[in-house]
């Protein structure tokens, strides 16, 4: 691949690189890159949102670079304050340890294990002396902290800010020294911490690295960031059938996002001409979302199990097909049974009973296909079958 096409595989998605003719700079000069990106192990599971970087780092990795996945052991002690108008508490030892090995566990069903150097920054900083420690913090101002918009707004507001939440950007930044970054990935929220990298890298005597931010992907509500917080996330450990489903419930125009920040199989040239076909309505929308779903599905689970879970949906969906190939979910309901309102809540089809019973009323619930119209209606543990409300809600079941 020659550096100009190398740096337009990069560019894909990117929200800013800094700085550009350095990276092509450092592209043109052959020699593998060591490009890294920071994990807070802040909670156990992914989300496809976190993905965002690491389809990047994947990107890099094809392009025969050296990637670090940086698990953040020790800041995640600290609690990274980006976007947070609150300290946010720190975890335990006990709790980073945890969660990072359930990241690690995750990360290559993007990443090329092979091509992936996973590193913790308590190697280094578990190392570092008091001494050590306060000569950083010398390398900044409270000032040049100041700077950074969440801890501008908080002083703003005379909110509290930790003198510890002030070593965060500093600790980050001389990751990159430790590891000799090339190139950082960071979300858009991380721009300060990135070039703290920079500056640092430069005061210790190192090419300073590239900054690639990215930005942060729309959950799928299509307005605010994935988050577990919002529940607007799909997990990527979650089961094939769920990716599919809720791939498929995102807004046309999400779609496109999502296929630039996510896909590998539908690339810039690609993804323009079926815009075009589908501005023109020579092209359904919601197959190219079925499109989305199959390599998002493929890409956490595999192959036959994404097309179990496709096939399962055109079965409900579309009555192309057999329900059995949808994965069983066992509920657990009383002895006496459930009213068919409560059990679509218990099998997490609705969010309330009192959402049940709209969709009730709507004659929009169905069971294996046919409308239920009697909201009293008894389901006894043994049952077995479809519960579905609408076109896209759906789960088929084993009452327990």
């Amino acid at each position: 691949m020659s550096t100009a096409e190398a740096l337009a595989l990069i560019g894909r998605g990117a929200d800013e690189i800094l700085k550009h003719e350095e990276l092509e700079s450092r592209l043109q000069s052959g020699r593998p890159l060591r490009v890294k990106a920071g994990f807070d192990p802040t909670a156990p599971d992914l989300h496809i949102g976190h993905t965002v970087l690491l389809n990047k780092m994947r990107q890099f990795q094809d392009l025969g670079h050296q990637v670090i996945f940086l698990i953040g052991d020790f800041t995640g002690m600290i609690g990274d304050p980006t976007g947070k108008n609150v300290t946010r508490k720190p975890l335990t030892r006990e709790d980073v340890l945890a969660n990072a090995q359930t990241y690690a566990d995750q990360v290559f069903k993007v990443l090329d294990r092979e091509r992936t150097e996973v590193r913790f920054n308590s190697e280094w900083f578990g190392q570092m002396s008091a001494a050590d420690m306060i000569k950083l913090a010398a390398q900044h101002t409270v000032a040049r902290m100041l700077e950074r918009d969440d801890f501008a707004k908080r002083y703003a507001a005379q909110q509290s800010i930790a003198i510890h939440e002030f070593l965060y950007p500093l600790v980050q930044g001389y990751d990159s020294v430790a590891l000799k970054a090339d190139v950082e990935l960071g979300g858009t929220d991380q721009k300060f911490n990135l070039l703290m990298g920079r500056g640092l890298q430069e005061h210790y005597g190192q090419p300073p690295q590239i900054v690639l931010t990215m930005p942060l992907l729309e959950g799928l509500d299509g307005v605010q960031k994935m988050s577990k917080s919002l529940g607007n996330y799909i997990g990527i450990s979650e089961p094939a059938i769920d990716i599919v489903t809720k791939t498929l419930k995102i807004g046309d125009e999400l779609m496109w996002r999502w296929i630039d920040l996510l896909s590998f199989e539908i690339g810039v040239a690609e993804a323009a001409t079926l815009k075009a076909q589908v501005a023109a309505g020579q092209l359904n929308p919601r197959d190219v979302k079925l499109r989305l779903a199959r390599e998002l599905a493929t890409r956490f689970h595999d192959a036959a199990t994404a097309e179990q879970a496709i096939a399962g949906w055109h079965a409900v969906v579309r009555g192309e097909g057999d329900t059995s190939l949808l994965p069983l979910q066992e509920v657990a309901i009383p002895p006496e049974g459930l009213r068919i309102g409560a059990l679509l809540t218990a099998a997490g089809i609705t969010p309330s009973n009192s959402e049940a019973g709209r969709k009730l009323k709507e004659r929009a619930v169905k069971v294996d296909g046919a409308v239920i119209e009697d909201p009293n209606q008894v389901f006894v543990p043994g049952f077995e079958g479809v519960l579905q409300v609408g076109k896209r809600n759906f789960a088929r079941v084993r009452l327990v």
